[in-house]
């Protein structure tokens, strides 16, 4: 690649030689010393790439002066994918049924479009898959949890991708480094880092799998042997905080110093979950917590809000009660019912149900406020404020 030749740049990108000349001409293409290295390769792939949307010349220009372009070298660092087996011959490869391969190319997040070319790496990804209903795993909780890998492994791929732009391409573009030498910069970062971001996910897997196995024994053990409930189906303790008058900080603080707010509030909640409990997702200035031990996780809440001070005041709402495990999340009326509890808590305040307060430490109070209408639900729910005992 380095020893690539003009001619040899314009076969590999569809582009006549004068075009590139032009572009090498007036800045567009920065080449180190003539020469066309991977990195001015890569440059002149997305100048073109860039062209073909209809961008115009001057706005490709400036956007590659500025250093705005060097990001596109990334594409180089993937090797392009070999083979390409029809769906058909994936199957007889797999002994998966086409059908079911697309059900599973679907749930993991690929394209039908993707599945008409299959590379030789989502040809050994399949044969994966087979090996695991092979060995008797069901097929309706293979699919959820490659869902679950899909949704989670493309979430981490845009953070990869989106943090590295913040806080390594801008910074270079405000210093104004030279595109071509940042692209190189970059590229030499990225090379050292990528390799690191398996074993890291790879150790955090079976760091987090063995800790989820033991709260699901234990989960066990908890729930009444005499209680039967429907597959896929889980009694849990949920637990939904959030900012009091976060909005109000956000018009009034502005969103960066709102969201730092935010941020130290999850800190401080996933520092502090007991053993049992677990954040299962954040929306917003929100976090749903869920854990097998009602009680527990109650006591927590509670000592958490004592330990709170500064403005805007957490507010915290539990239940306890069955829920649908699905895709790796929870629904269903408990989590609702969970939901609009938190909500009408104020700030400072830990608000309960019935069913809470029924498996509650004794090392608590629960003052009774009454039966309230929750918004969505038609029955009034028993709520209770908890609070430390009175020594």
């Amino acid at each position: 690649m380095a020893a690539m030749t003009l001619a040899d740049v314009a076969r590999q990108l569809d582009v006549r030689p004068d075009t590139l000349r032009r572009w090498v001409r007036e800045g567009i293409v920065p080449l180190r010393e003539g020469k066309w290295t991977p990195a001015a390769v890569a440059h002149a792939r997305i100048v073109a790439r860039l062209r073909a949307r209809g961008y115009s010349l001057r706005a490709v220009r400036e956007a590659s002066k500025s250093g705005r372009l060097a990001f596109g070298y990334m594409e180089d660092m993937f090797p392009a994918p070999d083979g390409a087996y029809t769906l058909e011959q994936a199957a007889l490869e797999t002994g998966l049924e086409p059908s079911l391969i697309q059900r599973i190319g679907g749930a993991i997040g690929i394209s039908s479009a993707e599945l008409e070319a299959i590379s030789d790496d989502d040809l050994q990804l399949l044969r994966y898959v087979a090996a695991v209903l092979g060995a008797g795993f069901p097929l309706v909780a293979l699919l959820q949890l490659v869902r679950v890998y899909g949704q989670s492994i493309a979430q981490i791929a845009d953070a990869e991708v989106r943090l590295f732009h913040i806080y390594v391409h801008e910074p270079l573009i405000r210093d104004g480094v030279p595109g071509l030498e940042m692209a190189e910069e970059m590229e030499g970062l990225a090379r050292d880092l990528l390799p690191l971001a398996a074993p890291i996910m790879d150790h955090l897997h079976q760091r987090f799998l063995q800790h989820s196995v033991e709260q699901d024994v234990v989960g066990h053990l908890e729930v009444d042997a005499d209680e039967e409930l429907d597959l896929g189906r889980l009694r849990v303790a949920i637990a939904f905080a959030d900012l009091a008058g976060y909005t109000r900080l956000t018009e009034e603080a502005g969103e960066e110093q709102a969201l730092d707010v935010v941020e130290r509030f999850f800190e401080n909640v996933e520092a502090t979950l007991p053993e049992e409990a677990r954040i299962a997702k954040t929306i917003g200035d929100a976090v749903m917590i869920v854990s097998s031990d009602a009680g527990a996780l109650t006591e927590w809440a509670v000592g958490f809000q004592e330990r709170q001070s500064e403005r805007p005041l957490p507010r915290i709402g539990i239940h306890h009660g069955s829920v649908l495990y699905h895709d790796g999340d929870y629904y269903g009326r408990a989590v609702n019912l969970a939901s609009r509890v938190g909500a009408r808590a104020a700030g400072h305040e830990v608000l309960v149900t019935r069913e809470v307060v029924e498996q509650a430490s004794s090392q608590l109070d629960f003052q009774r406020i009454g039966e309230v209408r929750l918004k969505g639900f038609a029955d009034a729910t028993e709520l209770y404020l908890a609070r430390p005992r009175d020594p």
